[in-house]
């Protein structure tokens, strides 16, 4: 795996990495993951061990999220891998000076890039994303899911802050909604950022 780049986004501990493909005249060769790589070239990756491996098929004007687990916590390395993605990452670790501020990332799959990416989320915030056309990402999971110790906050909750999220998807997203977007009603009922701060399950997501 060749990493040629890591950057983190207007939350720094979310984090983008960039890893590099490799083309000729049949079209090209990639390691999108290498275990020694990962752990010996990004601090911030050292010690984290993955457990599941999970793909997710999405159509145009769907909105998932904004999930979260403990017990055991799990965070995610997501990548596009047909389509376009816009993640969505939510802090929820009490004492953060950016608790309950959300962001968003462009994630789009095109083969005549010498390059892909990751977007590492990692446990402490709530995640989800946006699609505006059909799209397959996969996802590398830091713990197992866990039926019952998982939640989410409705991506619709007016209480979350959007000021560091970019103008132009932020955007993208209040088009979607006023659009009839396709949700779950678990996502679109999910709790809002208030509720789930006052439950005391929020005591699992402290800054540090």
């Amino acid at each position: 795996m060749k990493i040629l780049e890591t950057r983190p986004l207007a939350i720094p501990s979310v984090k983008v990495i960039r890893f590099a493909r490799f083309s000729d005249h049949r079209g090209y060769f990639a390691e999108p993951y290498r275990k020694s790589d990962i752990g010996n070239q990004l601090d911030f990756m050292k010690g984290v061990e993955f457990y599941q491996v999970s793909e997710s098929f999405s159509r145009a004007h769907v909105i998932r999220g904004l999930h979260f687990q403990w017990n055991p916590f799990m965070g995610k390395l997501v990548r596009t891998t047909q389509g376009r993605m816009v993640d969505l990452f939510l802090d929820i670790r009490k004492g953060s000076p950016t608790f309950g501020k959300a962001a968003a990332y462009e994630m789009t799959a095109s083969s005549g890039d010498d390059y892909a990416e990751w977007i590492w989320v990692p446990p402490g915030f709530a995640h989800g994303n946006f699609f505006t056309k059909d799209t397959t990402i996969e996802y590398l999971c830091s713990g197992e899911y866990s039926q019952g110790c998982e939640a989410g906050i409705s991506p619709l909750s007016a209480d979350i802050d959007w000021s560091l999220c970019e103008p132009a998807l932020r955007a993208e997203f209040l088009a979607l909604l006023a659009d009839s977007p396709i949700m779950t009603d678990k996502d679109r009922n999910g709790f809002t950022l208030a509720a789930w701060s006052s439950d005391e399950r929020s005591g699992n997501f402290i800054y540090s």
